[in-house]
């Protein structure tokens, strides 16, 4: 697989992104008592927005949703009891550098420490990206590791973003994992198709197939959390990689102020299923310092399931899950 023209417009769009918080309050027309929390709290954890997110984001209005995830705010700065820098263990199950081994069966990766999107209420903001392998040679360990599991059978490209690496750099490492023997899926987890839509391309797309017909099942996981996420060319992306044969689920997180409605989380999971996307988990918030604002209590997401299964086919409710450091798996919570 060589670049592509359709490559390098994805790299454009990413270039273009906002990371200043006077460009974004400026371009949606937000009231200025916005900016100088915006400015101290981007000091801590970056501003990114890509144009086409911003492009669905209601001017004028601070109570829009998707302008909730991703603009700081003063709240981020308070210490809150029971969140913490790894809330969900990370940095306890991190055998080698570069693979978290969780789940049995299951290794993820962290192939990347950047996002086209930066989330304020992201699990791994504050995780050391900078401890991770970089170099060729210093990926060599995992693939050792890899390698001598033969309890492996699933690999997750995560990170970070997976899809910002280049399709050439993408390619090498999956054809790594594809070439070892015990290794029968690999599972990327991206939001990247919902906030940067260009990066699905056809070299992109003939990838995944590729690997898919060696024998390397690729299984795409999508991150949207509220119906006005997938616009138009949203839509397109996922058309392209259902149409590609690549199963596509989605997780959400239950946001406070953001989607913690029936309505909304009806419309969502509706407009998934209508692009053959499967809604595969809502997360209870993890419990990051500098989210804690986000939290929803249980009851009331639990309330919120009952209600979707009221309104919903079966395969379109997802799972209401919290992930717990220490633990074997998800934790359900409707029990």
């Amino acid at each position: 697989m060589t670049s592509t023209l359709s490559e390098s417009t994805w790299q454009k769009s990413l270039a273009q992104a906002i990371r200043d918080p006077r460009e974004l309050i400026s371009q949606l027309k937000l009231p200025e008592s916005l900016l100088l929390p915006a400015l101290d709290t981007v000091q801590s954890f970056p501003l990114m927005v890509p144009l086409s997110y911003l492009n669905r984001i209601e001017p004028g209005n601070p109570e829009d949703p998707l302008l909730k995830q991703v603009l700081p705010v003063d709240r981020e700065n308070q210490t809150v009891p029971g969140f913490s820098d790894d809330a969900v263990g990370d940095l306890q199950v991190r055998p080698t550098p570069g693979i978290l081994h969780k789940y049995q069966g299951r290794a993820l990766l962290m192939v990347s420490g950047a996002c086209a999107i930066n989330c304020r209420y992201c699990f791994r903001r504050h995780y050391p990206y900078s401890n991770e392998p970089r170099t060729l040679a210093e990926w060599e360990p995992v693939w050792d590791a890899l390698s001598a599991d033969s309890s492996i059978q699933e690999v997750i490209l995560s990170g970070g973003d997976p899809l910002l690496l280049t399709d050439l750099r993408l390619q090498d490492l999956c054809n790594r994992i594809a070439g070892i023997p015990h290794v029968k899926r690999l599972r990327i987890h991206s939001r990247l198709p919902v906030v940067l839509p260009d990066r699905i391309h056809p070299g992109l797309l003939e990838l995944f197939q590729r690997l898919s017909e060696n024998g390397t099942l690729v299984w795409m996981v999508i991150h949207a959390n509220h119906p006005n996420e997938i616009a138009q060319d949203v839509e397109t992306a996922l058309k392209q990689l259902v149409s590609a044969g690549i199963p596509v689920l989605n997780q959400s997180v239950l946001l406070k102020g953001i989607n913690d409605s029936v309505d909304e989380l009806v419309s969502l999971s509706e407009r998934l299923i209508n692009l053959g996307v499967t809604p595969y988990y809502l997360h209870q918030l993890d419990r990051v310092a500098g989210a804690a604002h986000f939290e929803v209590p249980e009851e009331q997401g639990r309330a919120i399931i009952r209600e979707l299964r009221t309104r919903l086919p079966g395969y379109a409710v997802p799972q209401y899950v919290r992930e717990i450091a220490g633990e074997a798996h998800k934790v359900s919570l409707l029990g």
